[in-house]
């Protein structure tokens, strides 16, 4: 029961909570994050649809007794899976970032004015 006493006035309103000044934001960081997500998720993808081409090429190519043609992993699956979801991506990417940054103006000009 004393530690809770103790605990009571210590959260009681002694000290200050600290503030921490809001930055302004900053709208010519938007393309370059947006850019490298991007990149990032298109390559990704990339990786993983060319993995799973080369298993399925592969897999196929056994059941048919034949040799795997490994160019059309690449040409007909990785290359237009990684299209779509770069596409994807970016448009996402972008209106995260507008949503992000707009929530930050506003936030900063809230504590700015209070």
């Amino acid at each position: 029961m004393a530690q809770l006493e103790g605990t009571a006035a210590l959260q009681s309103g002694i000290m200050p909570a600290a503030k921490t000044p809001a930055r302004n934001p900053q709208w010519f960081w938007i393309p370059v994050r947006v850019l490298l997500v991007t990149f990032l998720l298109t390559f990704l993808s990339f990786a993983v649809s060319l993995l799973l081409g080369i298993v399925g090429l592969v897999i196929g190519a056994k059941l048919r007794g034949t040799s795997a043609n490994m160019a059309i992993a690449y040409r007909n699956i990785a290359v237009p899976a990684a299209a779509v979801v770069g596409a994807i991506v970016l448009v996402s990417a972008i209106a995260m970032e507008i949503r992000h940054y707009r929530e930050e103006k506003a936030l900063a000009e809230i504590e700015r004015v209070s």
